[in-house]
């Protein structure tokens, strides 16, 4: 542990208890008590803490803390799809706060998430901007609630009923997002829509999205097919009825990999695009280098990012605890080659 891990360390014991015995302190840091004597002289010598008999207090007027100095750790599933754009807005509006970004990456293990964050805490983190391998559901009460530092839940919804209900949450409006798709086709023509999508965490809010645009624009009530890549075949025949013999002329389908993925097959089937059917992808991570491109919904993953860093260090540094947040971001429709009128 550096010097500098120490020293946050140390603030926020003294911070969290209002003052500590110098022997305590070696303890939970794992010290000498001649080590945490040396770092109470320099911590005193700025004015950041007051010795006394036997421990440490924090000063008559103790300063606000604030963000030059802060280490933000950051939990995330995975760092090579949607969530690289996530951690560039993080880590650049850390840093333009004087933070650090610490990254741990779970690779959508609940067991990993857990381990991730035990070792950003002990690295030194002051605070976690988190983003769980699955939604939140009982199983995660204990943990959120156990954690030690204050956490910002990231790209994932933060239920009313549900164990991360009292965090700060931000995440993008994927129902929105979702509708954003469904009007974009019923303006173009199109009646008869479908989903195709990959079992996730966003997957609910695209649904519910599609369901409640397709009935509030009078569509015809979406079906939906869920993605098993175990079973191409299966997955393409289904499409392929639903196009030719159910009047499907427009597909919404997550994400953006799968979608082009399934325009291959697609047009190995003879089904042109869009001549034949639609379709608008979902996250536009490489939606733009399909051929042809393909109409995307795109989450503005950079700026939940910034966002996120945002709300954890207005509390981490606030003198008292601010109203909690939870921040929704409307995605955006990006038009491309794969959406036109249905043909008559």
């Amino acid at each position: 542990m550096s010097v500098e891990q120490r020293h946050r360390l140390i603030l926020r014991q003294v911070r969290d208890r209002g003052s500590a015995r110098v022997a305590d302190l070696a303890e939970a840091l794992g010290v000498s008590a001649v080590t945490l004597r040396r770092d109470v002289e320099r911590l005193a010598a700025q004015g950041l803490l007051t010795r006394v008999h036997g421990g440490v207090t924090l000063p008559a007027e103790a300063p606000a803390p604030r963000a030059g100095g802060l280490t933000v750790g950051m939990l995330v599933p995975t760092a090579h799809y949607y969530y690289p754009a996530v951690i560039k807005g993080a880590q650049e509006q850390a840093a333009r706060a004087g933070a650090r970004l610490v990254l741990g990456i779970s690779r959508y293990e609940d067991a990993e998430d857990r381990a991730q964050v035990r070792q950003l805490v002990k690295g030194g983190a002051d605070g976690l901007l988190l983003t769980p391998s699955r939604q939140p559901d009982g199983s995660h009460a204990e943990w959120l609630a156990g954690l030690s530092v204050p956490a910002v839940l990231v790209e994932r919804r933060a239920e009313p009923a549900g164990p991360a209900a009292t965090l700060d949450a931000v995440a993008s409006d994927h129902a929105h997002g979702a509708y954003l798709a469904v009007r974009h086709l019923a303006e173009l023509g199109h009646r008869g829509l479908a989903l195709v999508a990959s079992p996730s965490p966003t997957a609910p809010g695209i649904r519910a999205g599609l369901l409640a645009g397709a009935s509030a624009l009078g569509l015809d009530a979406p079906a939906e097919i869920v993605i098993d890549r175990d079973r191409t075949d299966e997955l393409v025949a289904g499409v392929l009825r639903l196009v030719r013999e159910r009047g499907v002329t427009g597909l919404l389908v997550h994400n953006d990999e799968d979608a082009l993925a399934l325009v291959r097959h697609l047009a190995a089937a003879g089904v042109d695009i869009p001549g034949e059917v639609s379709l608008v992808a979902y996250d536009d991570e490489v939606a733009a280098f399909s051929s042809p491109s393909l109409t995307a919904v795109a989450p503005p993953k950079e700026e939940v990012g910034r966002c996120a860093v945002d709300l954890l260090l207005a509390r981490i540094t606030a003198d008292t605890a601010p109203v909690g947040r939870h921040v929704a971001l409307l995605p955006e429709l990006r038009p491309r080659e794969s959406s036109a009128p249905p043909s008559l």
